[in-house]
């Protein structure tokens, strides 16, 4: 038995951070239904770089967090559909939305008229910047609030900055700790019986995600800056070899003296990490002697075999293809493609495994609307009911 078998989820999130939260628990065992406006889809069902898969509503965005989940449609702002989504909640545990703060409370599907309908209800609020305060009702994506946060400033180089992220990591960032939060508040239901009521903002996690930088700067008034591929640390950093780019990651003192050791320059090793400081750039300069010595790979096993952290810097299609992968369980392959996919293609799981109920893909990402008759006739709407919600737009 999974974690959250049993559990429903209420799935009303587009792009990323949000349906990657629902997506989380639903690996786990949820049974998640995502709700979509009849004419407005995900805009992540049109995103990624198969222009085929976009024109299909399956671009590989929403592949990748759309396993798992039955797929209905709604249009919210018409009264029937409201009603549907009403005696939805009714039945359900977990009720999940990413919109504007405010636009559900105008459509009386607030967090106040839902929990009066069913109180054991959790309802997660994703927005950019909370549902209060100053910024509450501003929109941002990923790399808005990169800029908004400071990650922006502090990533590149100092001679080159700001430079956003390569990957929208604040919007999974954003999903994994939407799905602590909401793990958290199902377990503390299940001591006091009551609903909860989840606000959480990109900015927070941004911030969060500079934890340390955030506590330095309130501590000593210093804000950390862009400096690329370059640690405080000289033995802690990335280097030139004879075919590419070496990191580094001799961090404490153990490490930094096993590093020199291997190198045969054991006199070089500080015995406090202020004398590292002090000798930073004499530091780096004979590392970056050494280095260009061996390839990368080279370097990566001769130092991994001496406890010694170190990688060579690898691109995409490398990291995937690397055969560790496969022993961790963290890709699920889809090798009969899927609805709208006719090719094979593969997702991302889970970061984690457990030694029984783990996470696992048990069905393909849906086309839109694929399951809205099967979900309306659970709630009790007859077949001319629903063909009468499906005349007037209302799904």
């Amino acid at each position: 038995m999974r974690p959250f078998e049993g559990i429903r989820i209420i799935d009303i999130t587009h792009v990323l951070a949000g349906p990657f939260a629902a997506y989380q628990l639903g690996l786990l065992g949820a049974e998640v239904i995502k709700v979509e406006p009849p004419g407005d889809p995900d805009q992540s069902r049109d995103s990624g770089p198969d222009l085929a898969l976009n024109r299909a509503g399956m671009g590989s965005y929403f592949l990748t967090q759309g396993s798992n989940k039955r797929a209905i449609t709604l249009d919210l702002k018409q009264e029937a559909g409201r009603e549907v989504l009403r005696r939805m909640v009714a039945e359900a545990d977990v009720l999940v939305e990413n919109f504007r703060p405010g636009a559900f409370e105008a459509l009386g599907l607030g967090w106040e008229a839902l929990s009066a309908l069913n109180p054991r209800l959790i309802y997660c609020s994703i927005s950019a910047f909370g549902q209060q305060g100053p910024r509450g009702g501003q929109t941002a994506y990923d790399h808005v609030i990169q800029a908004t946060s400071g990650i922006m400033a502090v990533t590149g180089t100092p001679e080159v900055n700001p430079i956003k992220f390569g990957a929208p990591a604040i919007d999974y960032a954003t999903g994994t700790m939407g799905a602590f939060a909401l793990s958290a508040a199902l377990f503390q239901r299940e001591r006091t019986g009551k609903g909860q009521r989840i606000d959480l903002a990109m900015l927070d996690v941004a911030l969060m995600m500079q934890a340390s930088h955030v506590t330095a700067y309130l501590a000593s008034g210093k804000a950390a800056k862009p400096s690329g591929n370059k640690h405080a640390h000289a033995t802690n950093s990335a280097y030139a070899t004879k075919d590419g780019m070496v990191m580094l990651g001799a961090s404490n003192l153990r490490q930094q003296k096993r590093l020199w050791a291997a190198l045969g320059r054991p006199e070089m090793a500080k015995a406090d990490n202020e004398q590292r400081l002090a000798d930073r750039d004499h530091e780096e300069a004979v590392l970056a002697e050494i280095m260009l010595t061996r390839t990368a790979d080279e370097w990566e096993e001769y130092l991994q075999a001496r406890h010694v952290p170190a990688a060579r810097v690898r691109r995409t299609e490398e990291a995937l293809a690397d055969p560790h992968l496969r022993s961790r369980g963290l890709l699920h392959r889809f090798e009969a493609g899927a609805p709208g996919v006719p090719n094979p293609f593969g997702v991302p799981v889970a970061a984690f495994t457990l030694a029984h109920g783990g996470p696992r893909v048990d069905s393909p990402p849906p086309r839109l609307g694929q399951h809205t008759d099967a979900v309306l006739a659970e709630l009790g709407y007859s077949a001319a009911e629903i063909a009468a919600l499906r005349a007037q737009g209302a799904v």
